[in-house]
């Protein structure tokens, strides 16, 4: 079986299994936590999260405690034209609207300010002990993560459940991006 009719399969039973995963059976604030505790962000660093849809790991407390703190926070947007995505700093509040896969982005105007960011959190649906991925398969983080990679030093940390490792290898294509870094509320795991 090729990688991509694996990773094919693979996806779809993470995806049910996410789905039935109890979100208040893992507390959200330990994964807060977790995360300031070990990537200590400094003030200096922006940090890129994702606004979560569906079942997805609820990124918005992070998202919160990092604004309150005083970090430069900013969303994905996708272009239409590429599969890297772009960064636009936000602050509570900010107006935002359905873009592709009817996920939710900031609306981009006069005073919108696209970031490069330093820190990238990353949603997924599985992960494996290396560091490894299974996202919904369009590419858009592997790509954004080889284009920042290419031009700074970027810390790519995945956000998610406890209940989403797998305890097998996943499969790796070439194009596929490991992150450096775990977070969830059991605990954190460095890569690398």
């Amino acid at each position: 079986m090729s990688d991509a009719l694996s990773k094919k399969s693979i996806r779809r039973e993470a995806m049910l299994h996410r789905d039935r995963i109890d979100p208040a059976s893992e507390n959200a604030e330990h994964a807060v936590e977790n995360f300031i505790d070990s990537i200590k962000p400094e003030f200096n660093q922006s940090v890129a999260l994702y606004w979560p849809k569906g079942r997805e790991y609820d990124s918005l407390p992070l998202l919160h405690a990092l604004l309150q703190a005083g970090h430069v926070c900013a969303l994905p947007v996708v272009q239409g034209d590429t599969r890297v995505l772009k960064f636009v700093a936000f602050r509570d509040g900010d107006a935002m609207a359905p873009g592709a896969y009817g996920i939710m982005q900031p609306v981009i105007d006069e005073n919108s300010k696209m970031i490069d960011p330093d820190i990238i959190v990353v949603p997924f649906l599985a992960f494996d002990r290396h560091g490894n991925r299974i996202g919904y398969g369009g590419g858009y983080y592997d790509a954004t993560l080889r284009h920042y990679r290419a031009i700074k030093p970027v810390i790519a940390v995945g956000l998610g459940y406890g209940q989403q490792a797998v305890l097998f290898n996943l499969p790796v294509e070439e194009h596929d991006e490991k992150l450096d870094w775990i977070i969830t509320p059991i605990r954190a795991q460095r890569y690398g």
